[in-house]
C-alpha cells in the first residue's frame, strides 16, 4: 500500500528541523534574535495548519492557510538572513530553505485552488 503523503508530518519536520538548526547557533545577538524570530516562524506554520484543518468555511480555510503561508516566508526570509549573514550550518540552512520554498509553493497554490473554488 502507497503511504500517503501528509502535509501536516512535513510541516512538523521543518519545524523540527529549524529548532535542532538554531539549537547548533551561536549565542551573539543576531544569532539569538534570529534564532527565536525562526522558531517562532516555522512552528507558527505547523500549528496554523492545525487551525486550517479545523476551519469553519471555505473562506475561513482560505484565510488560515494564508496565516501559514504568511509565516513559511517569514521563516524563508530568516534563513536567507542567516545565508547572508554565514551564520549556522550552511548545508543544512540551505536544505531548510529549500523545504522552505517548496513548502511557501505548495501553500500558494493550496490557496489559489480554494480561491478558484470559491469563485474569486
Amino acid at each position: 500500500m502507497e503511504k500517503r503523503y501528509d502535509l501536516e508530518e512535513r510541516l512538523v519536520r521543518f519545524a523540527g528541523e529549524c529548532i535542532k538548526f538554531c539549537n547548533k547557533l551561536g549565542n551573539s545577538y543576531a544569532e539569538s534574535h534570529l534564532k527565536g524570530q525562526l522558531i517562532r516562524s516555522a512552528c507558527g506554520a505547523c500549528l496554523n495548519y492545525g487551525e486550517a484543518q479545523g476551519a469553519e468555511s471555505k473562506k475561513d480555510f482560505i484565510h488560515k492557510n494564508g496565516i501559514v503561508l504568511k509565516e513559511l516566508k517569514e521563516s524563508r526570509s530568516t534563513l536567507k538572513i542567516l545565508r547572508y549573514s554565514e551564520l549556522g550550518d550552511a548545508e543544512k540552512r540551505d536544505g531548510l530553505l529549500v523545504e522552505a520554498e517548496e513548502l511557501c509553493a505548495i501553500f500558494g497554490r493550496i490557496i489559489t485552488s480554494a480561491r478558484k473554488s470559491l469563485g474569486k
